[in-house]
């Protein structure tokens, strides 16, 4: 997995596997990852592009796509 730093308060780091449609976000204050399903890559794109990454999270993909907390993974 390869994950892309993120320059957020609330989140360190980010991995997406296109054909899966999953999105990895590692969370900086706990360390701990969650997955969330189902997420389009031009949402993907929207939430890499945007001004601020945690607002973008908040808005539109926190309550928006299922999800499923993993707890910490090491970054490879």
């Amino acid at each position: 997995m390869t994950w892309a730093p993120i320059g957020s308060k609330m989140l360190s780091s980010a991995a997406y596997y296109a054909n899966q449609c999953i999105l990895y976000l590692r969370f900086r204050g706990t360390g701990d990852v969650h997955r969330y399903f189902e997420l389009p890559a031009a949402d993907y794109q929207s939430f890499l592009n945007a001004e601020s990454n945690g607002r973008f999270f908040r808005s539109h993909l926190r309550d928006q796509f299922r999800r499923e907390r993993m707890g910490k993974l090491r970054a490879a």
